[in-house]
């Protein structure tokens, strides 16, 4: 048994009970609906459904991340108990929680000297984020200690692909990732953006496809062109979607009918409260290990 807890932010994008089977612990981020704020809890106090039906009729959504306050009580639990921390947070690309979180770890090293907190940047988020963090539940199980589980994460991250179609683009609009003339022409047009994560952890638009039936299509292509060991591939694969199971569901029948070497079947997610105050509905989100990400 290793001496050290796996640790991530709820922004990771599975379930409270995925995370659980695998004993990987995670703290929460924070979104504000109208100016109240409730809990990223993997949709435990807010049903994914309402969240997105709620974006849908208008709702202003803003996020928080976790403060270095609130990672130090996070940690000083564990270090309190004898064990050391891996946490792997969300791309600091996206986000300034890593930062937190290395600001946290810093203070506790005075008071647990004997102890350690690894604080390694995913350069990934959602699902992909998750699917990384599943992987390192796999590498603790096999007795890989904690630097090397840490160094391991650095050296290998740039290898899980994040590509992302959205068939409604207000939200891209609103966080400034499309143009509002961008946006206008694209909805008239139905015009679905696809994106992916580039090797700094942003978020970067490459194509614009239409219809969404082409779109659906191009993202499987990506992962042809990108999966370890091309059509052999026989990794995991997750996908997230925010309000649009079939979409997801038609992406996940391409992706198992194209790779028979897969590791399980496509697990779909629902993107987080989180993540989804910025893509709103209608982004849905493939995720695999594969050639090393660039630009």
């Amino acid at each position: 048994m290793q001496n050290y807890v796996l640790s991530c932010c709820s922004t990771a994008d599975l379930s409270h009970e995925h995370f659980a089977s695998r004993d990987i612990h995670y703290i929460c981020f924070h979104f504000y609906m109208d100016g109240v704020e409730y809990t990223d809890d993997l949709g435990k106090s807010m049903p994914f459904e309402d969240f997105y039906a709620a974006m849908q009729n208008g709702t202003d959504t803003k996020t928080a991340q976790v403060s270095a306050g609130e990672y130090a009580e996070y940690f000083e639990q564990f270090l309190a108990a004898g064990q050391d921390v891996v946490h792997v947070t969300l791309s600091s690309g996206l986000s300034g929680t890593h930062m937190s979180a290395r600001a946290a770890a810093n203070i506790l090293a005075e008071k647990y000297p004997e102890r350690k907190i690894y604080i390694v940047d995913s350069l990934g988020a959602s699902s992909g984020y998750g699917l990384i963090m599943d992987k390192l539940a796999d590498l603790r199980d096999s007795g890989m200690g904690a630097a090397e589980l840490a160094a391991w994460v650095e050296e290998n991250r740039l290898t899980m692909h994040h590509w992302f179609f959205s068939s409604d683009l207000t939200f891209f609009v609103k966080g400034g990732r499309v143009s509002k003339t961008a946006g206008a022409i694209g909805g008239i047009l139905g015009i679905c953006p696809l994106l992916n994560m580039d090797n700094e952890g942003h978020l970067i638009p490459r194509e614009k496809v239409r219809p969404k039936k082409r779109v659906i299509n191009r993202i499987v292509e990506m992962m042809k062109e990108h999966a370890e060991g091309g059509l052999a591939y026989n990794g995991k694969c997750y996908i997230c979607h925010s309000a649009c199971y079939d979409d997801a569901r038609a992406v996940a029948d391409l992706v198992e009918a194209a790779f028979p070497n897969l590791n399980g079947k496509v697990l779909i997610n629902n993107i987080g409260t989180t993540i989804g105050s910025h893509t709103g509905p209608g982004t849905v989100a493939l995720f695999f290990w594969g050639d090393r990400r660039v630009d």
